[in-house]
Parts: structure tokens; C-alpha cells; sequence
């Protein structure tokens, strides 16, 4: 009766809760009140995962990953989740699979309690149980549950239903990653399923092995004329395109696959009408194209195979780049520049395309062609792509596409060292005639660079460079407001600086250094004006050099004048830099005055400051200074302050320039964003103004815009006249100049050309005659293609040219590549070999539960019961034995401890069996298996491989016969090694303690009367520098808290990220109201520089306290407190692996305390130290026991603990000795 009541209460229960569909109605029903409305949910369904009714639990759930998806924090509901995942009703287990899919991520903390559930599911007899779970464990996989249910997971391959199968082979995928240990024993099941008899785990088969392939190909060699036959019988085109881009990565491995590839690969192109399918079959051509190059031994006869198979790829993609769908154009374009690394003849017979699709109406198809035409540059063609590529910069829309433009022509220009620019008077006069290009750009200073590095870098280019530079500071006053529209007033420091550094070559270096003095030069940015001081007295240097030669001293006289009339502008500059400098120039001008007049000259004075030649200095040089021995850079110069306390006390609230500029910026953003109804009401009110306006002119037509052709027919047509006059300035050269000499000069080239080409035609024909002649013939052959191998290319330049190569440091070298590798931990796991046979190390460990020593103390007894029991009993005793002795090697399993069980021979019993099943143990690869056998289709090559195979076949079989010797005498020691550490721990059991109950590691902050706070440090996964903190905000007061401001005082060490948009100094508002009596988390992030020392922050907690009547504003201050150990992370770490850190010398730091805790027992110390440190333990043995840390910068903390009386002591290494100083003083306060 009772249970029944039970039932119709919580069946009513279930009638008055909110479900999903009410809390949506709610929340778009309180839009202004949003987070109230959430918080007073948030309280509701609180109160519903307290009750025991599973239906009322699975609401709620539903109700929080619908919040979740807000940005709602809800991982204090994860036991709840774990409650609903574990109910026997499908629709509420699939509620708690999805929240904890959702939710879990590996450092949830009850996430280990999930084992043995998800285990169970996955073997139910209903498969949608099985399948939800397997949905879920791959959104929240961990090392751990990878490795307790890689055994039930391939269990699930070989079910007989394929909905079940196709999951497991996806989600071994997740498996390997967490574990990559499961790669090897899993691998022949993984392979047996692409040949299962359903499409969809056959399908979802290649797409596991195709990912893991794709960062380690060669492993999966093997698979090759598996996927041969799938690539031929298959009809899924996605199937086919996985398996394309395997081959791909296959074939530069081996080169040989690409004979084979070649057949398939044309029938799909030509019969195919997937175009994502014919687009990956192209790629795979292309890569095997590329293997007939470099791989191939008979690299001649290949030769005429590759360019067929060439020119039907650039065919094919020329139809996808004529296509009028974007996307296709975009992807052809794409291709072709795969072509154009290998093959770029094949794509410059293309040059008419590719210069069509810069004038597509999509940018990214016009940047594409932009790429591929950085590759199709040769000496003959630059001029030409380059004046197309100037035309389209003229008509260039957007600013952004202008700015790719000119840094793309500046880009091919100057490639490989400007290997392809033979006439490097072009190059000036194209620099010149970019800066005169209308609109705004950003690459000022990329021109200007360029025309500082080729006037320094080529000699023979000097006097033609300062001559144009000359004539364009000469005439800067007719081009300074285009210059300052298009923002190319940094080509007038580039102009200066050569004139100055080459004054040589300047034909009046008396009037150009006036002009560079003239008023008007003011204006420019002062970076400029000050490279113009500077360069000006070089330029004087010359004229007076000059005057003195000629003996002219009223030149002389009149040029000392110039410099003292005009320097007085520029000592008034309002910018520090020009006012020193032309302080400098005017002291040293006065001074060389008193020296003429007393008669002296003064030309090699002034010649003396500027002899020599600078050169240029390599980007790389600053890195290659070799550090001397003894400096350390990373040392502290002084003592480390103690703490920041003071560092925080000190701190003053300033604003740098940047700080207002960006708030001065993002300003004028907001102010810049008007909407429509603001604009029409500000254009009403601009016409009114005008109507009342006496002195405004209106026109004709009143009513706002008007459109040609509606009631205005009376106005005469109006017609676009595009009249482009450039501006000519004397002395200027045009590129087209060069580009016409260019063409005139290309016929004579042609006609070598030809005679060239008819030269090699008779040499092929003499070959052909001369392949029966033996030796002679092969020389002969030589030398006709020496003369074949010419290049085409070969365009002299017009003038010598000697580039200066970059200067670097005293002992260092150039280097190819200076970028440091990247190591890919996650897949390098993985790089195995997969074909060798399966040892007792690859066996799948077995997890079962923990078995607690009651077994092992029972069968220690008996044998020290009398004689007469142990003979009557004899069979028993022997079963027990062997069951303990298992046991005691699962334990052994289940702490990490292998090393044991291969050490004594312990060979698992699976393992014979799964290498004889596999085919791994000894047996010989059949014919079709073999890879060189499928590549070379003989059974002569397969021979010798099945020879070799035979020897280890039959060295592993007298292996196994070893160790079966060795293996019964080991077990035997084994055997009494564990009943003798099992009678000496059998007194020690009793005295245990009973665990602590530790539960929360919340530390308080500060509180009030309306407000209490508390804090827990969190390290973020793969995050060096970051840290979470989560502060439990509760309400003590009897009022609603809203509007709660969370803000510290940043340290140089530590500060808050902020969201965007905020200061340094703005407060974070907390995104929820307390109501009375209830509490809420918050998580923010903390950045810190350095680990090594725990760090204090002041901060402020603000609030509004509201209530019926009137809302008062309050603040409660507090410190924040950081340890060291809040950087810490409890890290797994095996014992073999802990031994090998010891002994490897890289924790050179070593410390050693005594911690007097005589009320404290050991096991509780630990259990603390662990619980609150973040240490895990990799070994305990009786009294003493072993514990490893790691910092989120990877810095290793190993402890081994040892109890003495009263206390116990403490052995630390480290490599940080300050992080190790900290979290051992922290230890000691832990235990007092």
C-alpha cells in the first residue's frame, strides 16, 4: 500500500514540474528579468535531484544541458548526470548520456565512478543501450576508461548486429588516441572489418585506419591491395574519396603503388560525375606524377606515361576552373597549384586563364590566381604579369584586395633573391610608379624597403636609383597630397636615405638637399623629417666637397647660409628626434662657419662622418649571436622578490599610449555605427536646415533621391567618362620603356629558341640510330641530352649584377631552415610497426575490481595449520594457491606494475592464441597478402620473403620452449615471495585507520553579512599559463543580491583575463542574483608569467543588496591567495617511468624536511597530501611511499615520504628550485 502511495505521489509530482518546454516558454517570457528567472530555476531543479523518483531526476538533467547550451555552468550536477545515465529506461538513460557528453571532460572528478556502468551497458542485450554508450564515451574519453573498455568495445565488433559494429570501429578511433597501447592487439580486428559484409562498418572501418594513417602512412603500407580492392569494387563515392587520399599519402612511400594507381584513377576521372570525387582523384595523380620524378628507378620510362596523365588533369581542371560555380573554380585553382610545384610548364601554357580569373567578382578566387601566378613567373614573362597585375591595381574595388596586390607584385618580384628580375632599372620604376597609385594602402613601408634592400644590395643599380630618387624628392611637392592620400609618405624616407647614402651619383646635390630643407617638409611624419636632416648634410657634404675642388668659396659661403637659414623650422619641431638631430647639424654648420673664416676648409671633416659603406644585416642575425659561456639569460640579475604584497601595494594605475589610442579608436568604432532610422532622422533634419537656409542653393528636385528614368525624363542622359591622365613628371622612367625593349628583344631570342629546338630534333633522331652501338652510343646519348636539358629560361640581364649578400655574426652559419620541430605528441604515440607479431607485452590488460588481502591472509593460515589438515586437504589447497596466485597478479596489473609479471616469466594466457589467430606467430604470408608480391604480381619475389619468415617462425618457437622452463622454476619463487610478504602484512592489517572524508578543497576568501565567498584553484588542461578559480558565492543576508562585480588589482605576474572590451582595470560582472540563502558558482581565469612563487591579489567583491523598496550598493574586500600548488596537476606516472625521471639528472634541485605531526598517522597524511597538494601516488610500501606532480609548464616534483616517530620525513627533487622550496613549506602547513 505504501509503495503504491509512493508511486501516485510522484506521478503528481511529475504533473506540477516545469519540463523543458516550460522553461523555454519561461525564459523567452522574462527577457528582462533572464537571469533571475534562470537563478529561481536553477533552485527548482536543485530541489528535484533530491528526490529518489527517476523520472523527476531525468526533468531536471534535461533542463540543465538545455541551460548548459546558454553558457550556464553545470558541472556541479555531474553525480546527478552519472544517477540518470545509470537508469534501466532507455529514453532517461540517453537524457544522461547526452548532458554527460556534453559536460564530462577528463579532469571531471567523477568521471571514474562511470566504469563499471558503462561497462554494463555496453554488454545489455538491447542494442540501443549499447549504442547511447558509445555515443557518449567518445565525447568524454580518458586514458583510463580507454584502457578499463577497450576490451568490451572490440568484444562489440564481432556482434552480430552491424548498428553496434559500425559504432565500436568509430569509437576505437577515440580508444587508440587515449590509448595507444590498444593499437596493436586491436589492429587485426580493425583490419578484418574492411571486409565486412556491411557497408556501413566497412565504411566507417576506412575511415578509423584512414585517420590514423594520416600523420603515420607508412605503418599502413601493408593495407594497400586491400584498398586496391575496395578502391575497384566500391560504388560509395565518400568510401572512395577517403581511400584516394590514403593513397596519396601512400605513394610517396612507395613509389611503385603509382603503376597501379594510375589504371583505376583515369577510369574514375573520366567516368565519374561527383566533382569532390574527381578533384580528389586528380590530387592522388598528381602525387603520383610527382613519385614517377623522384622515386621511380626507370625514370625514362615513365616519362611519356606522366605527361599524358598531366595533360589530362590540366584538362580536366581547366573545365573546373571555367565552371561558372565558384566553388568548383575555387578548388581547380587549387589543384593547379599543386600541378605548379612540380609541373610548372604544364600550368604556363595556362597563363591566358588563370589572368581571366583576376577579374572575378570573388576575392578569394582572385587571390587564388594571385598564388598561382607567383609560381608561373619566368625571366620572360615577369614584365608582362607584372604590368597586367599593375593595371588591375588601378582598377582595384576594395582596399584590402589592393594591398594583396601590390604586396603580391612586390612578392614575385623579389623571390628567391630577385632571381627572375634582369633588368633591375624596371624594378625602380616600377617601385616609383606604385607609390603613385590611387587609393589608400598599407605598404608604404614594404616599397620602401624594397627600394632601400636593391639600392643597397645591387651596385650596379646606385647611380640609376639615386638619379630616380633625385628627380622624385625633387618633385615631391607635386606629389605630397597623393602621397598622403594613398599613404605612401614612407617611399620619402627610402628617397632620402639613398640620395644621402649614394650622394656620388647625384648630378645637384645643391638643389636637392634645399628641397629636402624646404618648409613644407614639416608636414611629413617626423620619422621622415628626421631621415631628411640626416641625409641633407650628407648631400652638403658633396656640394662643399665639390666647391672646395673647384675653388669656389662663395658656393662655399652660400651653401653654409642655406643650411643656417632653413635648420631654425626643424630645431623647433614639436617631435624630440628632429629637434636633435637639426640641433646637431645647426652646431656642427656654426662651427664649420668659424673654421672657413679663419680660412681652413671643412670638406673632409664632414666627409670623415659619413665614410664607409653600411651594409645589410641578415632578419636572423640577433639570433645567431652566440651566447658566451657563463651568461645565463634566464637568471635572475638580482634576488627574486620575496613576495608581490608589496609589488601589489605599489602598483600604480596608469594608462600607456596604446591604452588611449585604443580607447580613442574604438570610440570612433561605436560612434561610426549608426542604424538606418538614425540616418533618415539626421537627413531630415539636414533638409530642413537647408530649406531654412537663405544662403543655400537648392535644386530643382525636392523629394530625396531620385532614380534615372522615374520623373526624370527631362534631364539630360549622363554618361561615365573614364579619362585616366597620369601625371608626368621630368626625369621619370616608365616601366613601359623597359617592357617595349623587352618585346623588341624577344623575336632574337625566339629564333634561338627554334634553332635550339632543331638542333635537339636531329640529336634525337642520331640517338635513335645509335641505340645498337653499345658504350658509344650511351656517351653519345649523354651529351644529346645535355643539350636537351638546356635551360629554356636563359635570359641575360641586361647589366651585370652583384648583389651584396647580408652580413652576420662572428661564428655563426646560415641555416636552411631555422623553425624548430614540432612534436606531435598525440600521434607519435601511435607510430608503430603494426605488422610484427604480438608479444605478452601487447595483451589487453584485464581489469577487474581491487581484491582486498583476505584471500591471500586465508591461504597463509592454512599452511600454518597442522600436517594432518594439509594432507586431507591436499587438492583444495592447491586450487586456492593458484587462484591467489592470479589474484595477486591482477593486483599486481591494477597498480602499474607489469614490469613485475614479464620480469618472472609471466606470459598472459591470451597471447599464444591471438598471435595464431592473427597469423602474427611464425605462420607464412600467403601470396595475396605480401605487398612486393602485389606490386611486382611474381611469385619470384614473394620466394625469398617466405624463406625469411621461416628462421624467426622457429627462433620463436625455441624461444617459447625457453620460457616455458623458466616460467614454472620462476612461478615457484613467485609463489613464495607472495606468501611471505603476505604473512608479514597479515599482523599490520588491524591497525589501519579508517580513510578521511575529504570533499571539498573550497578555501574561504572573505565575508560579511550579506555575502560570503570562497575559492578553489583549477589547472586548465594544456594551458601553460592559465589557471581557473571558482569562487562559491552565497547570500547570508535576507534581501536578493544582484549586480555582483567581481575585480583585482593585476600584479606584474598575475592578472585577470578579462572579456574583451574591458580594461585592465574594469571589474567582471558575475552573471547571475543570489537570492536569499542560496549560493552560486563562478569560474574566472588568472594568467601567470611565472610558477615559482605563490602570489597575492587585492580585490573587491561588489554588490547590490534589493528588496522591496529601495536597492543599496555594498563591497567586500579581500586578498587572494595563490599558492604554488594551485599550479600543480596530479599527473599518473607508472613506476618504471618514476625511476627513469630519478636517474635521467634532470631534477638536479634536492631538499629534505621533518614534519613533526605526532597526532597524525601516515596514511592520513598522505591522503591529504595528495587530496589538497594535487600528488598522486605511484608507489606505497609499509611506512614510506612515492608521489610525483607536475606544474602546468611541465615541471616535475617528485616526493617519497617516510615515517619516523612522531612525524614522518620528506625527500623532494625538483627542477625548479624555488616551485620545490614553496610546495614544501606548504606540505608543512598542511600537517601541523
Amino acid at each position: 500500500m505504501a509503495l503504491a502511495l509512493k508511486k501516485v505521489k510522484g506521478s503528481l509530482d511529475r504533473i506540477f514540474d516545469k519540463n523543458l518546454q516550460d522553461l523555454v516558454r519561461g525564459i523567452r517570457n522574462h527577457k528582462e528579468s533572464e537571469a533571475h528567472y534562470i537563478s529561481t530555476c536553477l533552485e527548482e531543479i536543485k530541489n528535484e535531484l533530491r528526490q529518489d523518483n527517476a523520472a523527476i531526476k531525468a526533468n531536471a538533467v534535461n533542463k540543465l544541458v538545455y541551460l548548459q547550451m546558454l553558457g550556464y555552468d553545470i558541472s556541479w550536477a555531474a553525480f546527478n548526470m552519472i544517477e540518470v545515465m545509470s537508469a534501466p529506461k532507455f529514453t532517461f538513460k540517453r537524457i544522461g548520456y547526452s548532458a554527460a557528453s556534453q559536460t564530462f571532460h577528463e579532469k571531471t572528478d567523477v568521471l571514474m565512478l562511470t566504469t563499471n556502468m558503462i561497462r554494463k551497458d555496453l554488454g545489455s542485450q538491447t542494442m540501443y543501450d549499447a549504442a547511447v554508450a558509445l555515443n557518449g564515451l567518445s565525447c568524454f574519453m580518458t586514458p583510463d576508461l580507454a584502457r578499463d573498455l577497450v576490451n568490451d568495445v572490440l568484444s562489440l565488433m564481432s556482434s552480430t548486429r552491424p548498428y553496434l559494429r559500425k559504432r565500436a570501429v568509430l569509437i576505437s578511433y577515440k580508444i587508440f588516441l587515449a590509448y595507444p597501447d590498444a593499437l596493436r592487439p586491436a589492429f587485426p580486428r580493425l583490419k578484418e572489418k574492411l571486409e565486412d559484409p556491411d557497408p556501413g562498418v566497412q565504411s566507417a572501418a576506412v575511415n578509423v585506419i584512414c585517420e590514423l594513417a594520416r600523420k603515420n602512412p607508412k605503418n599502413y603500407l601493408s593495407l594497400a591491395p586491400v584498398f586496391f580492392k575496395l578502391m575497384t569494387t566500391s560504388t560509395n563515392n565518400w568510401v572512395l574519396i577517403k581511400i584516394i587520399k590514403l593513397f596519396g599519402a601512400l605513394t610517396p612511400l612507395e613509389p611503385r603503388l603509382g603503376k597501379k594507381l594510375i589504371e583505376p584513377l583515369t577510369n574514375l576521372i573520366h567516368s565519374t560525375s561527383a566533382m569532390s570525387l574527381l578533384y580528389e582523384c586528380i590530387n592522388t595523380v598528381i602525387q603520383v606524377l610527382i613519385s614517377f620524378t623522384t622515386g621511380m628507378a626507370d625514370h625514362s620510362s615513365s616519362i611519356q606515361v606522366s605527361g599524358l596523365f598531366l595533360q589530362l588533369c590540366v584538362q580536366k581542371l581547366r573545365i573546373l576552373i571555367e565552371d561558372t560555380d565558384q566553388n568548383l573554380k575555387y578548388l581547380g585553382l587549387l589543384a593547379m597549384s599543386r600541378i605548379l610545384k612540380s609541373h610548372p610548364k604544364a600550368v604556363q601554357s595556362h597563363k591566358d586563364l588563370i589572368l581571366q580569373c583576376l577579374e572575378d567578382k570573388d576575392e578569394s578566387i582572385r587571390l587564388r590566381a594571385l598564388d598561382l601566378l607567383f609560381g608561373m613567373v619566368s625571366k620572360k614573362n615577369l614584365m608582362e604579369i607584372v604590368k597586367k597585375l599593375m593595371q588591375h591595381v588601378n582598377k582595384a574595388d576594395g582596399s584590402q584586395y589592393r594591398d594583396e596586390l601590390l604586396s603580391k607584385i612586390i612578392e614575385i618580384c623579389s623571390q628567391q633573391n630577385y632571381l627572375y628580375i634582369t633588368n633591375f632599372e624596371w624594378y625602380i620604376t616600377v617601385l616609383v610608379e606604385l607609390t603613385r597609385t590611387e587609393g589608400a594602402t598599407s605598404h608604404g613601408s614594404l616599397i620602401s624597403s624594397q627600394l632601400l634592400d636593391v639600392a643597397i644590395r645591387v651596385k650596379t643599380i646606385r647611380p640609376f636609383a639615386a638619379k630616380q630618387m633625385a628627380v622624385f624628392l625633387e618633385n615631391s611637392h607635386a606629389l605630397a597630397s597623393q602621397l598622403q592620400r594613398s599613404g605612401m609618405q614612407e617611399v620619402l624616407y627610402a628617397a632620402a636615405y639613398v640620395c644621402g647614402e649614394f650622394a656620388q651619383f647625384v648630378e645637384d646635390p645643391t638643389s636637392l638637399f634645399q628641397s629636402m630643407l624646404h618648409a613644407r617638409v614639416t608636414s611629413l611624419p617626423p620619422h621622415v623629417q628626421a631621415v631628411f636632416i640626416q641625409n641633407a648634410m650628407k648631400l652638403f657634404a658633396r656640394a662643399v666637397t665639390e666647391a672646395e675642388q673647384s675653388q669656389d668659396d662663395e658656393k662655399t659661403e652660400e651653401l653654409l647660409n642655406i643650411l643656417t637659414e632653413k635648420l631654425p623650422v626643424f630645431v623647433q619641431s614639436g617631435n624630440l628626434e628632429v629637434q636633435e638631430r637639426a640641433s646637431c647639424v645647426l652646431s656642427m654648420v656654426k662651427y664649420a662657419a668659424k673654421a672657413r673664416a679663419k680660412g681652413s676648409e671643412i670638406s673632409a671633416d664632414f666627409n670623415h662622418l659619413f665614410k664607409g659603406e653600411l651594409n645589410p644585416v641578415a632578419p636572423k642575425a640577433q639570433r645567431k649571436v652566440p651566447v658566451p659561456e657563463g651568461l645565463d639569460l634566464d637568471a635572475w640579475i638580482n634576488s627574486p622578490p620575496e613576495s608581490s604584497e608589496d609589488e601589489s601595494q605599489t602598483t600604480f594605475n596608469y594608462k600607456t599610449k596604446e591604452d588611449d589610442l585604443g580607447e580613442f579608436y574604438s570610440k570612433r568604432e561605436k560612434e561610426k555605427e549608426i542604424s538606418n532610422e538614425e540616418r533618415m532622422e539626421m537627413r531630415e533634419q539636414r533638409l530642413k536646415q537647408q530649406e531654412s537656409n537663405p544662403n543655400y542653393l537648392s535644386s530643382k528636385i525636392q523629394s530625396g533621391y531620385q532614380v534615372p528614368g522615374e520623373n526624370g525624363d527631362d534631364l539630360p542622359p549622363v554618361e561615365n567618362i573614364d579619362i585616366v591622365v597620369p601625371l608626368h613628371i621630368p626625369g621619370m622612367t616608365s616601366s613601359d620603356k623597359y617592357l617595349r625593349q623587352a618585346k623588341r628583344w624577344m623575336p632574337r631570342f625566339g629564333e634561338q629558341e627554334r634553332r635550339r629546338q632543331r638542333h635537339s630534333e636531329r640529336m634525337k633522331r642520331k640517338t635513335e640510330k645509335e641505340k645498337k652501338k653499345g658504350k658509344k652510343g650511351r656517351k653519345d646519348r649523354k651529351k644529346h641530352r645535355a643539350v636537351e636539358e638546356s635551360p629554356e629560361e636563359d635570359v641575360e640581364p641586361v647589366h651585370s649584377v652583384d648583389i651584396v649578400e647580408e652580413e652576420m655574426p662572428e661564428g655563426a652559419t646560415k641555416t636552411d631552415s631555422e623553425e624548430e620541430e614540432r612534436n606531435d605528441d598525440l600521434y607519435k604515440a601511435l607510430d608503430m610497426d603494426l605488422e610484427s607479431p604480438l608479444t605478452a607485452a601487447d595483451n589487453l590488460p584485464t581489469r577487474s575490481h581491487r581484491v582486498v588481502t583476505e584471500t591471500v591472509t586465508k591461504t597463509a593460515l592454512k599452511e600454518s595449520a597442522p600436517a594432518e589438515k594439509k594432507k586431507k586437504k591436499k587438492k583444495e589447497k592447491k586450487e586456492k594457491k593458484k587462484k591467489s596466485h592470479r589474484r595477486r597478479d591482477e593486483l599486481l596489473l591494477v597498480d602499474e606494475l607489469e614490469e613485475v609479471a614479464t620480469g618472472n616469466g609471466g606470459e598472459l594466457p591470451s597471447a599464444p592464441k591471438q598471435d595464431s589467430a592473427n597469423g602474427h606467430a611464425g605462420a607464412a604470408k600467403e601470396p595475396n597478402d605480401d605487398l612486393d608480391f602485389w606490386l611486382s604480381n611474381t611469385a619470384e619475389s614473394a620466394a625469398p620473403l617466405d624463406g625469411k619468415g621461416d628462421a624467426p617462425a622457429e627462433e620463436s618457437s625455441k624461444r617459447r620452449h625457453k620460457k616455458k622452463k623458466e616460467k614454472s622454476s620462476k612461478h615457484k619463487k613467485h609463489r613464495k615471495s607472495v606468501q611471505e610478504v603476505d604473512t608479514k602484512a597479515e599482523p599490520e592489517a588491524p591497525s589501519e585507520s579508517p580513510p578521511l572524508q575529504l570533499s571539498t578543497r573550497f578555501v574561504h576568501l572573505a565575508d560579511n553579512d550579506d555575502l560570503s565567498v570562497d575559492y578553489e584553484t583549477r589547472a586548465i588542461p594544456m594551458q601553460e599559463r592559465q589557471i581557473l578559480v571558482a569562487f562559491l558565492f552565497k547570500n547570508m543576508a535576507a534581501q536578493r543580491l544582484k549586480d555582483i562585480e567581481f575585480n583585482v588589482l593585476d600584479t606584474l605576474n598575475t592578472r585577470l583575463i578579462r572579456p574583451p572590451g574591458l580594461s585592465p582595470h574594469d571589474a567582471v560582472k558575475i552573471p547571475f542574483s543570489l537570492l536569499p540563502g542560496s549560493l552560486n558558482e563562478a569560474h574566472l581565469v588568472f594568467s601567470a608569467v611565472s610558477l615559482n612563487m605563490p602570489q597575492k591579489l587585492r580585490g573587491t567583491v561588489t554588490y547590490i543588496l534589493k528588496d522591496n523598496e529601495n536597492a543599496t550598493q555594498h563591497k567586500l574586500d579581500f586578498k587572494l591567495f595563490l599558492p604554488c600548488s594551485s599550479y600543480l596537476v596530479a599527473t599518473n606516472c607508472g613506476g618504471s617511468r618514476f625511476a627513469e625521471l630519478l636517474s635521467s639528472g634532470n631534477l638536479p634541485e634536492k631538499s629534505s624536511i621533518r614534519v613533526t605531526a605526532p597526532d597524525l598517522e601516515f596514511s592520513h597524511a598522505l591522503q591529504k597530501i595528495c587530496f589538497y597538494l594535487k600528488f598522486s601516488v605511484v608507489e606505497r610500501v609499509e611506512g614510506s611511499a612515492s608521489l610525483y606532480a607536475s606544474s602546468i609548464q611541465q615541471h616535475h616534483v617528485c616526493l617519497l615520504l617516510k615515517s619516523v616517530p612522531n612525524g614522518f620525513s620528506v625527500d623532494a627533487k625538483s627542477n625548479e628550485p624555488s616551485l620545490l622550496s614553496n610546495i614544501l613549506e606548504e606540505l608543512k602547513d598542511l600537517c601541523k
